[in-house]
């Protein structure tokens, strides 16, 4: 039927086989049966029958349905077919999926919209977006990273381990932390009780945060081990923290002054001013101990060093002190793998090169489209889930996604 509020009818004919298919709005699937669909049944050659909607071989069903759409709806005159009007989906989108805000939701989305072109345009300017901002991102670090060199903070002839690409393209979270994992244990990097520093690196949307996550899942959990994720963050903003104190105790300064502060010499001092190792017992952290400040990293991360103070000139230090930062870092993260942790380290090749471990990955997409769709979706089912209630049926829950598509999508016109 031509008109979208009436029953959608596809009718297949054969020369002694007529199929008729009678369908409402759309096939789910939804926990391996058919659900929302008064199919009536399938008659032929290739006979099945449901009990109003409710059958046992769901996917034999939707491949019998291609079949008899290629093999006999086109080839005869009199055979007619609305194709398009039968959509399938892995997996309802129901509140629970939505409420994950994971990339199992972020999947069923892109796998949802695939034929959308609202989705497309969305997904195509996310993806440009992200691509420019980590260009961007490299060129910066690059920077640093050349600075340091020229200083002699960093050695220039040094050249790191090789890594490994690691295709995400349709695997699971969980699929690549178990390659990953499968790699460090063939290395036999692990072995004796030993630890191990695993670096990851990838650009935007391949899915490092989520990696690292399920890696420390699988460590923890299944194999018992010690870990720590490792972020130079808290490195350059302690650093700024001690620059900008330093500003604010010369009595010639007003405000925050980068020729002032940040010389050889000073970062030097700030540098030595920081130490890591075990504090209270067993707990690695970061003491910052100079210029009247006596503080642990893990218990002013989330207030002195995100006051305004630190924030507004961590840009401009970060900028000098990438060599700085980047040797501190590798001092750390090795000692916690000498003492038998899995050290998870995740950032830029600029920024981890320096950190020596032959477990090293790199996550890569060999459908870039992907980034974009990723991004895309997760900037969608972030919205949605602020605004689409508990009780909502699941027909309810996609419209209010696809309105937020179409909400986001206006911006790009």
């Amino acid at each position: 039927s031509s008109n979208e509020d009436s029953p959608w009818v596809l009718s297949l004919a054969a020369q002694h086989t007529p199929c008729v298919v009678r369908l409402r709005y759309r096939v789910v699937l939804r926990r391996g049966a058919l659900i929302d669909s008064p199919l009536c049944h399938l008659q032929g050659s290739r006979h099945l029958q449901t009990n109003r909607g409710s059958i046992s071989q769901t996917s034999k069903l939707l491949e019998t349905l291609a079949e008899l759409t290629y093999a006999y709806a086109y080839p005869y005159p009199y055979a007619y077919s609305t194709p398009g009007y039968i959509t399938t989906s892995a997996m309802a989108i129901t509140y629970d999926l939505l409420q994950k805000q994971n990339a199992e939701t972020s999947n069923a989305l892109i796998e949802h919209w695939k034929e959308s072109e609202l989705f497309q345009s969305l997904a195509e300017y996310e993806g440009k977006l992200t691509m420019d901002r980590d260009n961007e991102d490299g060129e910066k670090l690059q920077k640093g990273i050349d600075f340091a060199k020229s200083k002699g903070v960093i050695d220039p002839d040094y050249v790191p381990e090789p890594y490994k690409k690691i295709d995400v393209l349709g695997k699971s979270p969980d699929q690549v932390a178990g390659e990953i994992l499968a790699s460090v244990k063939d290395k036999g990097s692990s072995d004796s009780g030993a630890g191990s520093v695993i670096v990851l690196c990838g650009l935007s949307g391949t899915g490092k945060g989520t990696t690292v996550t399920k890696l420390r899942q699988k460590l923890e959990t299944d194999e018992g081990k010690k870990v720590m994720t490792w972020s130079n963050g808290n490195i350059f903003r302690s650093v700024t923290l001690l620059a900008a104190t330093w500003c604010e105790q010369q009595s010639d300064l007003d405000g925050f002054d980068k020729e002032r502060a940040l010389t050889k010499e000073n970062l030097a001092s700030f540098i030595g001013m920081l130490s890591f190792g075990k504090f209270d017992g067993e707990k690695y952290d970061t003491h910052i101990n100079g210029l009247g400040l006596d503080l642990m990293v893990s218990q002013v991360q989330n207030t002195t060093l995100k006051s305004p103070l630190v924030s507004k000139n961590i840009p401009t230090v970060a900028e000098v002190t990438q060599g700085e930062v980047i040797i501190f870092a590798a001092d750390a993260v090795a000692t916690m793998g000498k003492d038998g942790l899995f050290v998870l380290l995740e950032g830029r090749e600029q920024t981890v090169n320096y950190v020596k471990s032959p477990d090293r990955f790199t996550l890569i997409l060999s459908d870039d489209s992907l980034i974009g769709k990723r991004r895309a979706a997760q900037r969608i089912m972030a919205e949605a889930a602020k605004t689409i209630a508990e009780d909502a049926s699941d027909d309810d829950i996609v419209s209010g996604l696809d309105n937020v598509l179409g909400e986001m999508a206006k911006d790009l016109a």
